[in-house]
């Protein structure tokens, strides 16, 4: 009953982050492990495509403002990398990089959170208000 399109971003912008941060955590620990190759999460492509923001088929909608999420998959996916090699035993994992992306994705959920969290606290007012 809720769970408008916003909430449903929210959710998945935090399923994410966190899927992330294990990705992340991963290429860490295997930082010396020869032969390994690092893996990243592929999220924002899907919902730039879902918000229209990419190229992308139209869907009917009935009402401009509504998410053009309708039959599209939001759900992030694990990709490995296989395109680079950092050192002569193949492994491509750059500690430098990994540091970066494990603070923006610190960034990102805390964004999603507070973001959740103030459409949350509106409707614990909307149902609060209406008891009196």
């Amino acid at each position: 009953m809720f769970m408008t399109p916003a909430l449903y971003v929210l959710e998945k912008a935090l399923d994410t982050a966190a899927l992330r941060q294990r990705v992340i955590a991963h290429n860490v620990a295997n930082v010396n492990t020869p032969g390994y190759k690092r893996y990243d999460v592929t999220f924002e492509e899907k919902l730039g495509r879902a918000l229209g923001l990419e190229e992308s088929v139209a869907l009917y909608r009935t009402n401009p403002a509504h998410l053009p999420a309708t039959g599209l998959d939001l759900s992030p996916e694990i990709v490995q990398d296989n395109s680079t090699t950092m050192r002569q035993d193949g492994n491509n994992v750059d500690i430098d990089r990994e540091m970066v992306d494990l603070a923006q994705n610190s960034l990102n959920f805390n964004f999603a959170a507070q973001q959740l969290n103030g459409r949350l606290a509106m409707l614990r007012y909307a149902i609060n208000e209406g008891r009196r």
